[in-house]
């Protein structure tokens, strides 16, 4: 199975798969409403008024697996994200990262290497996977690479789609 035949649920229940975003560089991000990386929602929501017409989506994925700071249900986490950020950006609904009831997405996107080690777990909210258009993962960001850490932006930048690079 390739990374946009894996089944996907949006917060509003849409069911779908990553193929939705065919096409665009995708950059996914277990996300949670009460931890110290929170404030990162702003910066995302930058990249995504950045760089959307560029061919970025980002995916936001709410987990409450670390420490329980994602308890809200699918709808009071996107109220939280849209009144407390600005976000604009897709969520899904809430899924694991972890263990096993893991999101097949997340199966998938964690045999990508954290530095020298392939297959490693999520360690803590915000983490990052970037995939470019072909559905290639081609980036892995540990939770404290802010969103306008320079190589992060390094590697949107190349994953755009060619059409719309700049």
């Amino acid at each position: 199975m390739t990374l946009h035949e894996i089944p996907l649920t949006l917060n509003d229940g849409t069911e779908t798969t990553l193929g939705r975003f065919e096409g665009s560089a995708v950059l996914v991000v277990n996300v949670a409403s009460k931890c110290g990386y929170t404030k990162q929602y702003d910066g995302l929501e930058n990249l995504n008024r950045t760089y959307r017409d560029r061919g970025l989506v980002i995916l936001g994925v709410p987990c409450n697996q670390f420490a329980g700071q994602e308890p809200g249900s699918d709808e009071e986490i996107e109220e939280f994200c849209r009144l407390n950020f600005g976000v604009t950006f897709p969520l899904a609904a809430k899924a694991n990262v972890l263990g096993s009831d893991q999101h097949p997405l997340y199966a998938a996107l964690t045999r990508f290497p954290a530095g020298d080690e392939h297959g490693e777990k999520v360690r803590w909210n915000f983490e990052k996977f970037l995939i470019d258009p072909s559905g290639e993962v081609v980036g892995r960001f540990r939770s404290a690479v802010t969103p306008d850490a320079p190589e992060l932006l390094d590697a949107i930048e190349a994953a755009l789609p060619e059409r719309v690079r700049a």
